[in-house]
């Protein structure tokens, strides 16, 4: 094989990460005639299967610390990838698991950052030990020190990248992208008849509940429902539906899970606004975003608000209405605002619409990084 795509990512899944996989290793399996693709399995998903001159491995063991999953999953990187090092010419990889059983050999390799570990670890894991943060660090650095390119889905994480110290000249912006729906889906027949809508995962940076406390105070509009498509399992969401309870809004809230993506755009397409209720923690400020939410409720024609952070204002502009973080009033009156006023709300949203980059125009940026190295 000439490529591999390395991930520690389920694949497939219902988050935008399996999205954005899906494309990156596409244009690279495309550019070299198939390849390995190495990804997260589980949930019935086979170990092993082949599409075309695709070849997919997935590391499927059950091991509960997060670390030692993690540790071992590189040794299952470097065990699938030691029949290939004659003919790799290209690696990319997603993550430090990965990146670090590929370095130091014959092939190119190619770091995407979506995220850093040792920003994401302490919102994930808050009681992860100081030492095991600043291991996580030296270790990203290392990986982004001996990649030959680094690919970001915006310009915070670059700058986060640079400033690192990691050479600006080998970091490239492949941005996260969305392609328009045509012709525009319907809702589903069991959405509700005006609802707002938030899609995505439910972690604490996601600011979930920030959006329930805003939906609160929007009780006046009796007939308003609030869809959660959420793309993790429903037991995470627990802690989120114990708040709606307190709050007194949960037989307002429509939940569903796990729905496979062209599902999403449905309902998506039939709400009325879409919420990105981002919260100001360092994983959104100092490491930087690019929610596929904003980027597909844009391709949809939805209205969206969104938290006013830097990487929003990069993918939304001045087409959607921005509000400051952690504020659910001042999301409230944003939401409001939109729902009182539909024709500014769907001149704003066509506006957002014809300025989302497609997937073609990000493989071609893609394609143009593979050359280079």
């Amino acid at each position: 094989m000439r490529a591999a795509y390395f991930a520690f990512d389920r694949f497939p899944s219902s988050k935008g990460s399996a999205v954005h996989i899906g494309q990156m290793a596409a244009e690279l399996f495309d550019r070299f005639g198939g390849g390995l693709l190495g990804v997260l399995g589980g949930g019935g998903l086979p170990r092993y299967q082949r599409e075309g001159d695709v070849q997919i491995a997935r590391f499927d063991e059950q091991i509960p610390n997060l670390i030692d999953r993690a540790e071992a999953y590189s040794h299952w990187v470097a065990r699938h990838l030691a029949p290939h090092l004659e003919t790799l010419e290209l690696v990319h990889v997603r993550d430090p698991w990965s990146a670090l059983p590929v370095l130091g050999h014959r092939h190119k390799v190619v770091y995407e950052v979506n995220g850093l570990p040792s920003i994401e670890l302490p919102h994930t894991w808050p009681q992860a030990a100081p030492a095991t943060v600043a291991k996580l660090r030296r270790l990203e650095a290392h990986c982004l020190e001996q990649a030959n390119a680094i690919v970001v889905p915006s310009s915070v994480i670059g700058d986060a990248i640079r400033k690192m110290g990691i050479n600006p000249e080998k970091v490239f912006l492949v941005p996260n992208a969305a392609n328009p729906v045509t012709p525009a889906p319907t809702a589903p027949t069991a959405a509700p008849e005006h609802y707002l809508i938030y899609v995505g995962a439910l972690q604490r940076w996601q600011g979930v509940d920030v959006l329930l406390r805003a939906f609160a105070r929007l009780a006046d509009l009796t007939e308003l429902r609030l869809v959660v498509c959420s793309s993790v399992p429903e037991r995470r969401a627990k802690p989120l539906q114990r708040l709606a309870d307190r709050l007194g809004v949960a037989e307002r809230i429509v939940w569903r899970f796990t729905l496979p993506h062209d599902e999403v755009a449905g309902w998506l397409a039939g709400a009325a606004v879409s919420a990105a209720p981002l919260t100001a923690c360092p994983r959104n400020l100092d490491q930087g975003c690019a929610p596929l939410k904003i980027l597909e409720s844009m391709a949809a024609g939805t209205p969206v608000v969104a938290s006013d952070l830097p990487a929003v204002r990069e993918i939304l502009g001045e087409d959607g209405r921005l509000v400051a973080p952690d504020r659910p009033a001042e999301l409230a009156r944003a939401i409001r605002t939109l729902l009182e006023y539909p024709e500014q709300a769907r001149v704003m949203a066509e506006r957002a619409r014809g300025r989302v980059p497609s997937w073609a125009d990000s493989r071609a940026r893609l394609a143009e990084v593979y050359r280079r190295v």
